[in-house]
């Protein structure tokens, strides 16, 4: 059988999959689920477009990672087969643990595990049925390989992942303020005491990367009316397992059931094989398919947000710089109380308080270096005579106020 194989993408045009061992990753059945896993979670629901998938950007990311690996050999630097094929997988693999609609259910599912966790899980029993072959991928993955270089382009401030989900983002959500020149990006990485730096005269594609990606959190990955979507879809998954928890018989499939009949510790989900085998089979239609059965259900509260998700009726969501005040949302609260003749418990899900932060570059944490004609090496933000760009490294955090538009 032929495996190396091309995929036509929208983005990039042509990508190619360069190895057996890659293309036998791809097929697998960890990596097939990220077809059914929506790159954006709720964001469809604001930009119509905005229907493209976890595989999608995994294959692009891959690409990128090609286009850096052939850069940076041009440069001089060394870069073995073996470690080609390894960064590749990284790449490849590094979302492989989302959960359904991606963020909008992080920690949720399983309380206090983040996707990246789930991911290196994965990357482990995949490195067990290709008998450690995935090794030294798992090793950049985890920053564990001795050239450190080689992990930045696979997670920092400027790896192949942003690079090419700004991009992706932009294309399907059609806001063009998100998109970058991750060609060019590319051209000017280079290896500077085993650190990836960007050659000086990249300094302005880099400021426009970083306020691209400021925009986009602002225009897309934050936007009030996505933030009610998946807060939305966040109280329904909270409210079903509540009712579960307490010996409700909820419809389900048996993936999803196993998440809402208990309450799976961190280390149990970490230790036990099992949960994370049956976590591998959930994607969104497990959710969405619950979802429209549970808008017909008996109990208020589940029946209500979950037909609202499905027919798109939002929380009013605020955005404000300060706390907002307890008065009012208390007599939100109460109001909800009154429409509706709940409990001031079940009231909480429908007016609810929260908060978000963005900040589209943090200094010293895995900085951008930007590589002077001088040999020296300084931070984006001292090197950039861009004023701004110390305004972007500051992170602003919003407070939020959701409840239902009928208490308007």
């Amino acid at each position: 059988m032929n495996k190396k194989k091309i995929i036509n993408d929208p983005v990039y045009g042509f990508i190619s999959i360069p190895t057996e061992l890659v293309f036998d990753l791809i097929e697998h059945p960890y990596f097939q689920r990220l077809r059914y896993i929506k790159q954006l979670g709720m964001t469809h629901l604001v930009y119509p477009g905005a229907l493209h998938t976890r595989f999608h950007h995994a294959l692009g990311a891959m690409h990128l990672m090609d286009m850096a690996i052939e850069t940076l050999r041009y440069k001089g630097h060394h870069i073995s087969t073996d470690e080609e094929e390894a960064l590749t997988i990284a790449i490849l693999l590094h979302d492989v643990g989302h959960g359904p609609f991606s963020h909008a259910l992080e920690c949720t599912i399983i309380e206090g595990i983040a996707h990246e966790d789930i991911s290196a899980m994965l990357m482990n029993k995949l490195n067990e049925q290709f008998e450690g072959r995935l090794t030294m991928a798992i090793n950049i993955f985890n920053d564990t390989y001795p050239r450190r270089f080689l992990h930045q382009l696979v997670s920092s401030q400027l790896d192949m992942d942003r690079l090419d989900y700004l991009n992706r983002d932009s294309f399907f959500t059609g806001v063009s303020e998100g998109v970058i020149s991750s060609d060019r990006i590319i051209k000017m990485l280079n290896v500077k005491d085993d650190h990836i730096v960007v050659e000086e005269k990249g300094i302005y594609s880099i400021e426009k990367f970083l306020i691209a990606r400021r925009l986009m959190y602002w225009q897309v990955y934050l936007h009030k009316t996505v933030i009610a979507a998946e807060e939305l879809l966040g109280k329904v998954f909270k409210r079903c397992r509540e009712l579960s928890l307490k010996g409700e018989d909820l419809f389900a499939t048996p993936a999803l059931k196993h998440f809402i009949k208990s309450n799976i510790s961190r280390d149990a989900f970490m230790n036990e094989d099992h949960h994370l085998e049956i976590f591998a089979s959930l994607d969104d239609a497990d959710i969405m398919s619950a979802v429209k059965v549970w808008a017909g259900h008996d109990d208020f509260v589940l029946s209500t947000l979950s037909k609202n998700l499905v027919q798109r009726n939002l929380y009013h969501v605020d955005i404000t710089s300060k706390q907002p005040e307890k008065e009012f949302v208390n007599s939100l609260i109460q109001k909800a109380v009154k429409k509706y003749g709940i409990s001031e418990h079940e009231a909480s899900y429908f007016v609810f308080t929260t908060s978000i932060r963005n900040n589209a570059y943090t200094a010293g944490d895995g900085n951008i270096g930007i590589l002077m004609k001088d040999g020296n090496v300084h931070d984006i933000t001292t090197a950039s005579d861009n004023s701004n760009l110390e305004a972007l490294a500051k992170t602003v955090k919003k407070y939020i106020l959701c409840y239902s538009k009928e208490f308007l």
